[in-house]
């Protein structure tokens, strides 16, 4: 069972946060997955496709978005530092507030979920979906959300994860010497993990190939096991399974892309933008 990192009055250590970014991941995956059964329906994403009664003018998405969002802030999950909303005035909670641990500085000055919007609208929906309409204009917009409130989460849990790094006492002293000094570039340098980096894009390939499977025409057995000659698990859990071998519900080299292009640069500009003001 995992610990509830947010109640620890103390920043978590980058172990502790490896292991809540490694069940994001599994979040996402299995989140791209569900929105790839339809097609890309791209009216969804264009303001003033639909008419709305209540006078909104944006798209589908957006609006759905905000509702979602209007209801979820009503039950304080924007109070929680680990959660942030794409939508501008929220009404208040209607319950008593939750009292969290002060970890970080200032936690909720940085969102960047505008950027993480346009990322997820114009480049991860049109590659993970079918060219097409399909009508499942409800059921892609609600999958959408799910998407990006867990790209959201994964991204700007950079600010704990800057957070430990800055706690470090074997390199506390480093970063307080370039946060006073602005460097951006050093910054950058001293928080980058490169090993870290390919192993995380290694692993997201095999998770995606492997759970991304279609087992609906698997081969099994009279005792209903799948038998030994299909191309399943066994001869797909290697991060570099050709592409003839395997057949998956989503792009897995869409998914490493993803990270590799835009979930960890976005996180790692969290990460810099806490820093910086970290000593304010």
């Amino acid at each position: 069972m995992s610990r509830n990192l947010l109640i620890l009055g103390a920043a978590p250590d980058l172990g502790e946060l490896r292991d809540t970014l490694v069940r994001l991941e599994d979040t996402i995956i299995f989140a791209l997955i569900e929105r790839s059964q339809f097609k890309h329906n791209s009216d969804i994403y264009k303001a003033g496709k639909m008419h709305f009664k209540d006078g909104y003018r944006g798209s589908f998405v957006s609006w759905f978005l905000k509702e979602v969002e209007h209801v979820h802030a009503k039950v304080r999950r924007y109070n929680s530092p680990d959660e942030y909303p794409f939508t501008d005035n929220l009404p208040e909670p209607v319950l008593p507030p939750l009292e969290y641990p002060p970890v970080l500085v200032d936690p909720q000055n940085i969102n960047i979920n505008d950027e993480i919007f346009n990322v997820y609208v114009n480049t991860v929906v049109p590659g993970i979906t079918s060219d097409g309409d399909d009508k499942n204009y409800g059921s892609s917009a609600t999958r959408d959300i799910e998407c990006l409130q867990a790209l959201s989460r994964r991204i700007h849990y950079g600010k704990f994860v800057a957070e430990s790094k800055f706690q470090d006492p074997k390199t506390h002293d480093e970063y307080v010497r370039l946060i006073k000094e602005k460097n951006r570039d050093r910054l950058m340098e001293l928080l980058t993990n490169t090993r870290v980096e390919e192993l995380l894009l290694k692993r997201l390939k095999a998770k995606a190939i492997i759970y991304g499977q279609d087992l609906s025409t698997a081969s099994l057995d009279a005792n209903g096991n799948i038998n030994s000659g299909c191309s399943l698990l066994a001869t797909t859990a290697s991060a570099d399974a050709s592409d003839e071998r395997v057949k998956s519900r989503v792009n897995y080299d869409l998914v490493v892309s993803l990270y590799r292009d835009y979930v960890i640069p976005l996180t790692k500009e969290v990460e810099i933008e806490y820093l910086l003001h970290r000593l304010d």
